[in-house]
């Protein structure tokens, strides 16, 4: 079965949100085990730009956040479920996200 990696970067504030919306949404999936994840903490930097409307900060200041990288697989057929979780219950206006195909091995 064809897999993809997603990884999302989430405030500590919702990470248990967006686990379980990935959960329910049928990602991070690995043979007879569901709501799979891997994470590691590290600090957001960003500055909101002019028509910004930032769910943490302030228009035109730095702002530093303590952020989870959220790593899950999930099978090729529910990458747009997951995705379409992920937006709905994250709280960011712009969500830093990668997504990639897995190499079958």
């Amino acid at each position: 079965m064809t897999q993809h990696k997603i990884v999302v970067y989430v405030p500590l504030t919702h990470t248990d949100i967006v686990r379980e919306a990935i959960g329910t949404a049928g990602g991070g999936k690995l043979g007879k085990y569901s709501y799979c994840s891997f994470s590691t903490r590290g600090i957001g930097r960003f500055r909101p730009d002019e028509g910004a409307n930032p769910h943490i900060g302030e228009v035109g200041k730095f702002e530093e956040v303590e952020e989870e990288r959220i790593e899950v697989t999930c099978d090729t057929q529910v990458v747009g479920d997951v995705i379409a979780a992920i937006k709905r219950v994250h709280p960011y206006e712009e969500i830093a996200m990668d997504v990639w195909p897995l190499e079958q091995y």
